[in-house]
């Protein structure tokens, strides 16, 4: 209970959130049930139909609002004396800056974006205020505290990379579901219906595999004069599940250990194929916009069970309508489409796709719904984890607003049990002294001088490796590139024509040894880029042909680069396919809980040697039992 003090310091403390989604809403909820009443949002999303299982503040009518404002709308019917301000914005819009933090007590976090996160990370140590970071991934979340000097901060201990396949799997050898699914986003589906002239690496590996003309190719997926709808998806499904396949045979290396894929052709599979089932009629009155997005192949086949697995007559028919239905009814779209899990139409398409090539290559098949989680990179959200972690946030903000930094913890809720408990605490972990963000740890880029330019560097390094905002370059006394808006026309100029020159030809070259430093005002972070040359990458676990690192590269003279450093290997590939939300929660949790385990060990006596006397725990899918028990 609280004492009259503490609940005084909770009503007058002005907190930041930043997210208003599936976190967001049962934190806003939580803080003001709790006593909090000064609250601050920011989140630039509006409201989806797929958020309504899972975000309880919104409703349907809400679907296109600003998440923020309906959130804040919500809880003021319950609360009434709270004061909320709403930010329909984005929290790395100049206005929220340094300043604007250090206005708050605490900031709490609710976001699902790497980058967001990260520059709040930043600002929150430019200000020193105290950030409160959480995720969660199905069953699977954790709430922790960063405050600058005395725990780590969110870079601390950076996550894995997002699980990546080559390339070359995913169009010539996929072995996986997941595998066809990306292909199916990014080659036909890209190909067919997004933007013209926009090629990926797929799309230019396809090609490369081409021995016919060259005309032909590169125009197979555009329909041809008078050549009906169901026609060219025909043709479409000849080309892509069968010629391109027996092209791939072609290669007979590749299939003296695997099993070899069977190519598909539409007058095999459906050898009654003709013309397309009749057109649903439109509903009299409906928005001709909901009426375009709603189109479906599959209940128009009468197919609306989403768990049910297609089959081959099946994929193809949903593959076919799906084609004719985009060419039909939503052909102004054709040239500027994205893929959207929302887009029923799209997953539709893709699921289709996909599964034909996974029968194609013996694959096992998935139903729409499966299809679904994979293609738009989801992890099912679960409302009871978000409540649950939502609740954890709020107990650490209440510790910091009342002043009890001594009893700070890291929080977990797992899926199961782990020493017959699902939520679990440790005390956070001190900063790291390697961390670039908080510490002074050196930065290495490995990186050809000699071909690579400044703006290369800018876009793969500065900008998203390390989620720079507003970056200004200097190299020795000079300033190669900065961006604002007060700056001139000329000054524009100078900076854009820097950016496009190579490393080594500035008039100072920047080479072997060079210290380049980057500068953001934004987020009060600054780091030096120590230059080490390389001559030599690998293409296809080293796409961006740089690489960043926080320790001096190993070196073996000789070996591959005109410095003598060795070409390190890297598990980074070309096209990154899995949300980085679990592995982020895997990677903090591993570091986290080596720490725990020291501590409960020491706790325990004998460094660990109660381990030793205790009987292995089971693991239990006894999940939901567990958490009513623990609630």
């Amino acid at each position: 209970m609280a004492s009259k003090a503490e609940r005084d310091a909770i009503k007058v403390a002005k907190v930041l959130m930043v997210g208003a989604g599936g976190i967001g809403c049962e934190l806003l909820k939580t803080l003001v049930m709790s006593g909090f009443q000064d609250i601050e949002l920011i989140d630039m999303d509006t409201i989806e139909v797929s958020n309504l299982n899972r975000q309880f503040l919104f409703r349907k009518k809400h679907v296109g609002q600003s998440k923020a404002q309906v959130a804040r709308e919500a809880v003021l019917k319950f609360r009434p004396d709270a004061k909320i301000v709403a930010h329909h914005a984005n929290v790395k819009d100049p206005q929220f800056d340094i300043d604007f933090i250090k206005r708050f007590t605490v900031v709490l976090n609710g976001l699902d974006n790497v980058e967001a996160r990260r520059h709040v990370n930043r600002l929150c140590l430019a200000a020193g205020v105290p950030l409160v970071e959480s995720g969660t991934t199905g069953y699977v979340g954790q709430a922790d505290v960063h405050i600058k000097g005395r725990f780590t901060c969110f870079e601390c201990y950076p996550p894995p990379p997002p699980k990546s396949f080559p390339t070359c799997t995913i169009t010539n050898t996929p072995s996986q579901p997941v595998h066809c699914i990306v292909w199916a986003k990014e080659l036909p589906f890209a190909k067919l219906f997004g933007e013209a002239g926009l090629a990926n690496d797929l799309d230019m590996r396809s090609d490369d595999q081409a021995e016919e003309p060259l005309e032909e190719d590169t125009n197979w997926h555009r329909v041809k004069e008078n050549e009906t709808p169901t026609a060219y998806a025909c043709r479409v499904f000849d080309k892509v599940f069968g010629h391109n396949v027996a092209k791939t045979l072609e290669m007979d290396d590749l299939w003296k250990n695997r099993q070899r894929p069977k190519p598909l052709y539409i007058d095999e599979v459906l050898p009654e194929t003709s013309e397309p089932p009749a057109k649903r009629p439109r509903t009299e009155g409906a928005n001709a916009g909901d009426e375009e997005r709603s189109v479906s192949a599959a209940s128009n086949l009468g197919l609306r069970d989403t768990n049910q697995v297609w089959s081959l007559q099946e994929n193809a028919r949903v593959f076919l309508e799906s084609v004719r239905l985009f060419l039909e009814e939503r052909a102004s779209e054709i040239g500027s489409l994205r893929f959207d899990k929302d887009d029923t139409l799209a997953v539709e398409f893709v699921t289709s796709a996909s599964n034909l090539r996974d029968i194609s290559f013996g694959i096992q098949t998935q139903s729409l719904f499966a299809a679904k989680g994979i293609a738009g990179n989801i992890v099912h959200a679960i409302a009871t984890t978000n409540a649950i972690v939502a609740g954890m946030i709020v107990i650490e903000a209440t510790k910091i607003v009342t002043g009890q930094m001594d009893k700070l913890k890291t929080h977990w809720c797992e899926q199961f049990l782990r020493r017959k408990m699902l939520l679990w605490s440790i005390d956070p972990n001190p900063p790291n002294p390697k961390c670039y963000v908080c510490s002074d740890t050196p930065l290495f880029l490995e990186v050809d001088t000699n071909k690579a330019t400044l703006g290369e560097v800018l876009q793969k390094i500065v900008k998203k490796k390390l989620a720079v905002v507003s970056p200004m370059v200097l190299f020795g006394n000079s300033i190669l590139y900065e961006t604002g808006d007060d700056l001139d026309e000329d000054e524009q100029r100078s900076y854009a024509a820097n950016a496009a020159k190579v490393l080594s030809q500035f008039p100072t070259p920047i080479g072997h040894n060079s210290l380049v430093s980057i500068d953001d005002s934004q987020q009060d972070f600054r780091c030096t880029l120590h230059i080490v040359h390389r001559d030599v990458f690998d293409e296809e676990k080293e796409p961006d042909m740089m690489v960043l690192r926080g320790e001096i590269p190993a070196v073996k003279a000789g070996e591959g680069t005109a410095n003598g450093t060795e070409a390190a290997e890297d598990d980074d590939d070309d096209l990154t396919i899995i949300d980085n939300a679990v592995q982020e929660v895997d990677a903090v949790q591993e570091t986290s809980a080596k720490a725990g385990k020291r501590k409960r060990d020491e706790e325990d006596g004998d460094h660990g040697s109660r381990k030793k006397r205790l009987p292995e725990e089971k693991e239990t899918e006894d999940v939901d039992t567990g958490v009513i028990d623990l609630l």
